[in-house]
């Protein structure tokens, strides 16, 4: 017999540039429920454009929690997100038995709906040595190796992020098994029912929008925000899309023109990797983006207890 469940989470989730923050607000205000954001680039406060935090208009369409409550200066790891998110979630249910949820960082929507995965412990001088061949190779060589050995996690890990890379050859080269051999744990069991609702579309209309979204992030002064946060270019929040590549323009590396042509393509290739994890996930609901949100909240309701 399967539990019944007082309290729901709306988990919205899909690639980025769908329309997912849109959706949440008027699924928010359906009803009458507040919002938890699971982007974790969006937890920074002084990354607000290269984000695509949202409005001010859209902020005050919906209560938001987890939205800019960080310093790129302050560490908070996944493990602390779903904590605290649990945490919030728990106090907002008081209330209302109903929360969204949206983000298109997998691993944390992860966290908060089935909870983290196990890893074994391993030796230190592993991961040492991994930054160390950082340091003198290049992270090129890093993917190259865990390509070879986790082929599985090479296409669903952000395999531009060094840290991630460099945590899941930690894993395979400690245990001697695959990263992605110790995603499969039993679910933790959570007092709240999770209904997961993606948004999609066909790829060209994917790329189209992102496309248009580094545009429009440049007219409204992306520029100034990562020249402003060059200084901290080496803090790990800031080791993300949008800033990594305006880093290189700013350093002389490149031509802006290029600069925003990789940001358009690593956007691309993130959106990629997002939906290759979510697919994975057969309790998502999909549907695409242009789909009338009375449609969703009808099926929302049909399983809400």
């Amino acid at each position: 017999m399967s539990k019944r469940f007082t309290h729901s989470v709306i988990a919205i989730v899909g690639p980025t540039a769908i329309g997912k923050t849109a959706l949440s607000i008027k699924l928010a205000q359906h009803f009458n429920a507040e919002i938890i954001s699971a982007d974790s680039r969006q937890f920074y406060k002084e990354m607000n454009i290269g984000t695509a935090v949202p409005s001010i208009e859209e902020l005050n369409g919906a209560p938001h929690h987890f939205i800019q409550h960080k310093s790129i200066k302050e560490t908070f790891t996944v493990g602390d997100f779903e904590r605290d998110a649990i945490s919030k979630i728990k106090e907002l249910h008081q209330d209302n038995p109903t929360v969204v949820m949206v983000g298109g960082s997998g691993l944390y929507v992860k966290a908060v709906t089935k909870g983290l995965d196990y890893f074994p412990e391993v030796d230190a001088s592993i991961r040492t040595n991994l930054n160390l061949q950082l340091e003198n190779e290049g992270l090129n060589v890093l993917q190259e190796q865990l390509k070879s050995l986790d082929p599985e996690a090479y296409k669903t890990i952000a395999i531009d992020n060094p840290k991630r890379v460099i945590r899941a050859l930690e894993i395979c080269i400690g245990s001697g098994q695959p990263y992605s051999s110790f995603l499969t744990n039993p679910e933790k069991n959570r007092d709240f029912k999770t209904i997961s609702i993606g948004l999609n579309a066909d790829r060209e209309i994917i790329y189209d929008r992102i496309n248009q979204r580094v545009d429009l992030m440049i007219e409204n002064g992306l520029l100034d925000e990562v020249k402003a946060l060059h200084e901290h270019k080496h803090l790990n929040a800031l080791n993300t899309v949008g800033y990594k590549e305006l880093f290189q323009y700013f350093e002389g590396n490149c031509t802006l023109e290029f600069a925003i042509s990789e940001i358009k393509k690593n956007t691309r290739r993130f959106a990629k990797r997002q939906l290759t994890w979510f697919r994975k996930d057969d309790s998502i609901n999909w549907f695409d983006y242009k789909t009338d949100v009375k449609d969703i909240i009808t099926a929302i309701s049909d399983q809400i207890e």
